[in-house]
């Protein structure tokens, strides 16, 4: 006597619940806002507002440029701060890692420096560099820069001691060394401090555009404050999520090229 066979459970993709997670917070949005009025729309806007304020500086601009152009600008300060922090981070944490002379050498110096917060810089960098993007990527770099030297030898100082007794066996030695070793061994812990250093980027990234940026998404969100505007501050905030959600989709992309036994 045959038996039916049981029917499989449908199981829902990450996307699958991202989608209902989105719609069902649209829906309680509108729902407070709109339908029963829970929340005043003068102080947290309703989405239609929110939309209507991205068609605004989508077409007409607002705060001295469209949308697009500071999405763009934004981004190009992060990948800048972001690209020379974190290879001088990496560098230097790994050199760190391998080398009791350059720890007892640097480590001290960069002991003293990191208690201070990024945005204290601020004042500093403008008075070396002016209101232009060259001090606001100063700021970014020496936010970004902590996490990358951190993590980077904590990454070498967690490689099994077998690994360097074998290299020593083999003669591994120089570039080979570095590059068959120590950056191997310490990649995950390499790319843990990268998505901290993105992370840290985009929030250094807002405050530092807060003064005397001409545009960014950090404009957005100064200009719509003053202008007593919550759906442009949305709108702003929002566009701040969207792009480090996609740098870090990107960030995570080439993780998984790059250490591929990490899927396994």
């Amino acid at each position: 006597m045959s038996t039916a066979a049981a029917p499989r459970t449908a199981r829902w993709t990450p996307w699958a619940w991202a989608t209902a997670a989105v719609a069902l917070t649209l829906t309680l949005w509108q729902v407070a806002t709109v339908t029963f009025g829970w929340v005043s729309t003068a102080r947290f806007p309703a989405p239609r507002e929110v939309w209507q304020a991205l068609g605004q500086i989508s077409g007409e601009g607002y705060a001295n440029a469209r949308w697009l152009a500071h999405v763009l600008h934004s981004v190009w300060l992060v990948m800048m701060g972001f690209v020379v922090a974190s290879s001088a981070g990496v560098a230097l944490g790994l050199a760190m890692g391998a080398s009791r002379r350059v720890e007892a050498l640097v480590n001290p110096v960069f002991l003293v420096l990191r208690p201070i917060p990024p945005l204290a810089w601020i004042p500093l960098a403008i008075v070396w560099l002016g209101l232009g993007d060259a001090a606001k990527i100063m700021v970014i770099f020496v936010a970004a820069f902590v996490p990358s030297v951190i993590n980077s030898y904590t990454g070498v100082r967690q490689i099994d001691k077998p690994i360097f007794e074998a290299a020593a066996m083999l003669d591994v030695t120089g570039s080979r060394y570095w590059r068959e070793v120590l950056v191997p061994g310490a990649l995950p812990s390499i790319f843990t401090g990268l998505r901290l250093s993105l992370q840290a980027s985009w929030t250094t990234l807002v405050a530092a555009e807060l003064v005397g940026a001409v545009a960014g998404l950090g404009t957005i969100l100064n200009q719509a404050a003053q202008d007593i505007f919550p759906a442009m501050i949305l709108v702003g905030m929002a566009s701040v999520a969207l792009c480090g959600w996609l740098m870090t989709q990107a960030l995570a992309w080439v993780e998984a090229r790059v250490t591929p036994w990490k899927a396994q």
